[in-house]
């Protein structure tokens, strides 16, 4: 019993993408095919011509995989709008794949990521986890612009608008896609796990956007006023104010809240954050971390003494206690959490990201889940918090707030492109 239940929470800690791990599986089949063996005999002789039909050859292979890929997927997604009975194809071969908001052009979206990455040219790299990640990205952001176009794009604050547990400076490139999205009549959201209940910390965080944003003379005041923070995951809304010195304005939480928040009861709140926090402090005497406890009103967490690092395996470790201990009380059947490893700290949230890109939704009047994108990092470990955002709306998984930029470019580089092949198509109708 004891060994089943680590492995249960080891591999839940640890889970894989199941999808991506299936596409690279079926892309392992061409790229074996034309690996390094004649490819190192092609390059002995130094005949490109041939290498160059080798690559073409495997990019169609690989495109011809995405296509079917494809396929399959707008068959579940039909499958799912229709309530068919049984599962869809797709379902049967992933049992975990979840619910999709658009479609995904992957036959496009892969064209478009061999041309930056060079995947079919290369024979001794396989098609990696990292490369089918950015090409679902793009077939997301495809799927939108195809479809109904974005009204709401969200990020996650840490590792993907700034460096783990640095501020938004000025000189950070997002800075200026942010500014981007605003001027194109796009909401934005910065739903982020730092739990604070005074403008003046995420200020403090936010400030070279925040200063920016004020500063910027062909923003108009209905532009600037469609930023919005929501802070705790789900427990602080922050919106946009030119009059405070912080540049923000705290949203009382009755103006946002949305459904089944409403009924969240502040005895549960209370009952739920002991029980993690007594988990968390035995998690501290029994793993001897260097670590203070914090008690907040709608989170608890840990965070190192000092400057200290601690160990990837501790903080996991703490997060599967705590998340397996309050999964085992009363209240977790009427409280939705978040037990969370932050990079260098283990908390845990009421609510999740799930409800405050909703909030962030309903704040705006509405907004539609197939119109809404939320850009994070935190998709795999363990209590990975950006994971309860696919509940929400589209996602895109980066790596790095370098790649948050490379996505926001790319954004607009494929909105050129289909606006390009639009207008081409009209003028050929015409004649």
């Amino acid at each position: 019993m004891t060994t089943r239940y680590r492995v249960e929470y080891a591999l839940k800690s640890h889970r894989r993408d199941q999808l991506i791990e299936w596409i690279k599986a079926l892309l392992a089949v061409p790229f074996v095919l034309h690996s390094q063996p004649t490819a190192v005999h092609l390059w002995q002789q130094e005949d490109t011509s041939k290498l160059a039909a080798v690559a073409l050859d495997t990019h169609q292979r690989y495109a011809e995989i995405f296509r079917d890929v494809e396929r399959l997927l707008n068959d579940h997604i039909e499958h799912e709008e229709n309530n068919y009975a049984g599962h869809s194809k797709l379902k049967l071969l992933i049992p975990t794949v979840g619910t999709f908001f658009t479609r995904l052009y992957l036959a496009e979206a892969f064209k478009y990521q061999d041309e930056q990455r060079h995947i079919s040219r290369r024979r001794f790299v396989a098609p990696s986890f990292n490369d089918v990640r950015l090409i679902l990205n793009s077939a997301q952001i495809l799927g939108l612009l195809h479809t109904n176009g974005i009204e709401l794009v969200t990020f996650d604050g840490d590792v993907t608008l700034y460096d783990d547990g640095e501020n938004l400076d000025p000189d950070n490139p997002v800075i200026e896609r942010i500014i981007r999205l605003l001027q194109q009549g796009i909401k934005v959201g910065i739903v982020t796990a730092a739990g604070y209940t005074e403008e003046a910390k995420y200020y403090e965080r936010l400030k070279g956007l925040l200063d920016v944003l004020h500063d910027t003379p062909d923003l108009t005041d209905d532009q600037r006023s469609a930023l919005i923070v929501m802070g705790g995951e789900s427990n602080y809304l922050f919106k946009y104010d030119s009059t405070s010195q912080y540049r923000l304005a705290y949203v009382p939480r009755e103006q946002w809240l949305i459904g089944e928040m409403a009924t969240w009861k502040e005895d549960d709140i209370k009952e739920l954050l002991s029980i993690a926090e007594n988990a968390l402090r035995a998690c501290v005497a029994n793993l001897n971390l260097p670590v203070s406890v914090l008690r907040k009103d709608r989170a608890v967490g840990v965070y190192p003494q000092s400057k200290g690092r601690l160990f990837r395996e501790q903080l996991e470790e703490t997060v599967l206690v705590v998340q397996n201990t309050v999964e085992r009380s009363q209240v977790a059947s009427r409280l939705p959490f978040c037990a969370f490893n932050g990079g260098n700290d283990v908390f845990v949230d009421i609510g999740d990201k799930s409800w405050g890109v909703r909030a962030c939704q309903q704040y705006f009047g509405g907004i539609d889940p197939a119109r809404t994108l939320h850009v994070g990092d935190q998709f795999l470990s363990a209590g990975a918090n950006d994971f309860k955002a696919r509940l929400a709306s589209t996602t895109a998984w980066i790596a790095s707030p370098g790649e948050t930029v490379q996505l926001l470019d790319e954004l607009d580089a494929l909105k050129a492109t289909l606006k390009t092949r639009a207008s081409t198509s009209e003028k050929e109708t015409e004649e």
